[in-house]
């Protein structure tokens, strides 16, 4: 389920992940300079001034790009076109939520495969034989970062399946696996701008990957959804990706924010797992996380709470302006206090 989205003002919204900080005014300039021609007219299906610019800035083909609307959408597409339904597709058991909506949508079988006691990815426990494995890096909710060397490995041993990689938040402090698509044409790579270049109302999603895996995706989307990217969405991306530096800038204030808040919270006795994601994913021994969840609530303060057996002793945090963290660890000594 999506993260709540209240209508109520004055609440410090700490619980959709989404970028504290306004997209690069190029986006806003862009929007405005576009003629009302251009929304009396369809979009460009291929999109293909903007694959272009996502293949130039990961040293791909435009071949080797596929645009849809929002991740959510592109990693649909993936678990219909390119992933198997006669074998179980493997994934976290602590992972993104909608793996297993999307499984039992299309009539998929699947196999959540544990993660080790520190929350990081096992790739030796993954099955031999399977339809395909995806895994969010860094994983959400935990935010922690498989090292390229592990997703190499996961490569080779199942160079029979569709590996998926979900970047969503790649940007804040990892290495994306972009760089190993031309080593392995089973690997697909799917990222968004809604994290990190604070454009989560236009929903732009990519996946990159091998000339036929991006084909089958094509393929898929234009058999009922030609455009599934709007003007304004391919425009305002295109802006966002030419401005690098308020790119760098705004994803290092981010990084900045969140290693303070785990500090903030360690020093008050959380244990924080390690994150590269803009969230950290929390715990207090001596305190129900659900109490903690409901009192911040009542301090109008929004986090996220997964009750489930392995996450709900923990807390998702996402990362907002040094402001609104700075309250955050204030509702939390009151908290702790009472």
């Amino acid at each position: 389920m999506p993260g709540e989205q209240p209508r109520q003002a004055g609440l410090i919204k700490l619980n959709t992940n989404e970028s504290p900080y306004d997209p690069s005014p190029a986006v806003l300039s862009a929007i405005a300079s576009l003629p009302g021609s251009s929304l009396r007219l369809y979009p460009d299906p291929e999109s293909a001034t903007l694959r272009q610019a996502f293949a130039d800035i990961n040293h791909l083909e435009p071949e080797q790009v596929f645009l849809g609307n929002g991740s959510d959408e592109v990693i649909a597409h993936v678990f219909q076109a390119l992933l198997s339904h006669n074998k179980p597709v493997c994934f976290p058991d602590v992972s993104y939520s909608f793996y297993p909506v999307w499984c039992e949508l299309y009539d998929l079988q699947h196999e959540c495969v544990p993660l080790a006691s520190d929350f990081t990815v096992d790739i030796n426990a993954y099955p031999d034989d399977n339809g395909g494995i995806i895994i969010p890096n860094p994983n959400a909710p935990t935010g922690i970062l498989m090292e390229l060397n592990a997703i190499g490995e996961l490569l080779e041993t199942n160079s029979n399946s569709v590996v998926v990689i979900d970047e969503a938040y790649i940007d804040f402090g990892g290495e994306s696996a972009v760089g190993l698509i031309d080593q392995y044409d089973n690997l697909l790579v799917v990222q968004t701008v809604s994290k990190s270049r604070a454009l989560a109302g236009l929903r732009v999603g990519v996946a990159m990957g091998h000339r036929d895996l991006i084909e089958g995706l094509e393929r898929l989307k234009n058999s009922f959804n030609s455009y599934p990217l709007d003007v304004l969405a391919q425009k305002a991306t295109l802006a966002s990706l030419k401005d690098v530096q308020y790119f760098e800038e705004s994803c290092a204030k981010v990084i900045a924010s969140r290693d303070r808040l785990s500090a903030a919270l360690q020093a008050i006795g959380f244990i924080v797992l390690p994150s590269k994601a803009n969230f950290i994913f929390a715990s207090h021994p001596g305190h129900d996380a659900k109490v903690l969840f409901d009192g911040l609530r009542e301090k109008n303060i929004l986090v996220r709470y997964f009750d489930k057996p392995r996450t709900r002793d923990y807390l998702r945090i996402s990362i907002g302006t040094d402001e609104q963290c700075n309250s955050l660890v204030e509702a939390f000594r009151e908290l702790l206090a009472d």
